[in-house]
């Protein structure tokens, strides 16, 4: 057949048009910081296939997109942590290094393969407080960001990450993270997956030596259970709108002034 000619430009635009159609079509994956160090919560219905794994002692990997891709960029970051480790020293594999591993595997293929892997990663180091973590997101043509505080990737990120927003906050208890994970990752009206359904691990810095822990059976139900107990206490303690006619809610010019002394005055301000 004959052959017709693309520009650079255009060869690139398809390329990556291609790899985020395919990334858009798995299931998000939500990676945020906690008091004790980084959570991941992923749905996932296989118990064979992980999206969430550990690298090195410090250092959690998540991916979505094509299971097979994203298997072979983890197997290369055990092999690169083992041999510098082994090699060097064990705290000289960092998760910065293994980001710019990363990075330039997938910018060469992007730009010297006919097909870009559809594939988007993160890779997280917990450190000895959280201003020592790191959340580095990585996309198909290589691209790193530093993420602070959180990322998202795979599926409806745009969205999963806004409802996010709104509920994290710096140093949430763990049942807490996994409340706001959760409800970031479930459709507003929808029902949150069942424990069989999800794949959850942490880096916990409390731990000693490896700080990867992945959650499930017992555990995981359990930390659902506060999770969902403490989505309750949270609902509980949202202020409520004042009807009108309340003290506080009239025009200031029709409030009476007090008359009482200063500290006698009940402002109705929380404790």
């Amino acid at each position: 057949m004959p052959f017709g000619y693309a520009s650079p430009e255009q060869i690139m635009r398809d390329r990556a048009e291609y790899a985020r159609k395919g990334i858009a079509r798995g299931r998000s994956v939500v990676v945020m910081q906690y008091a004790d160090g980084i959570l991941f919560v992923a749905p996932n219905p296989s118990k064979a296939l992980h999206k969430i794994s550990e690298i090195y002692d410090r250092i959690g990997f998540a991916a979505v997109g094509r299971y097979n891709e994203f298997e072979s960029l983890r197997l290369a970051g055990i092999r690169y942590a083992d041999i510098n480790g082994y090699t060097f020293n064990r705290n000289d594999v960092t998760g910065r290094g293994l980001a710019n591993l990363y990075a330039q595997q997938l910018g060469m293929i992007f730009t010297e393969s006919i097909k870009s892997l559809e594939v988007e990663i993160v890779v997280a180091e917990v450190g000895e407080s959280p201003n020592d973590d790191q959340i580095y997101r990585l996309t198909f043509d290589g691209s790193v960001f530093d993420e602070q505080g959180m990322a998202v990737i795979g599926g409806q990120s745009d969205a999963v990450a806004g409802r996010l927003k709104e509920r994290y906050r710096d140093g949430l208890p763990l049942p807490r993270a996994l409340d706001a994970a959760l409800a970031a990752l479930t459709e507003p009206g929808g029902e949150r997956p069942p424990s069989t359904q999800l794949e959850v691990a942490v880096l916990d810095r409390s731990r000693e030596h490896r700080k990867f822990l992945r959650l499930t059976g017992a555990r995981l139900e359990r930390l659902l259970a506060e999770a969902a107990a403490a989505a309750e206490q949270e609902a509980e303690e949202a202020p409520e709108s004042p009807e009108s006619g309340e003290e506080g809610t009239a025009p200031a010019g029709d409030r009476t002034p007090p008359t009482a002394p200063e500290g006698d005055i009940d402002t109705g301000s929380p404790e």
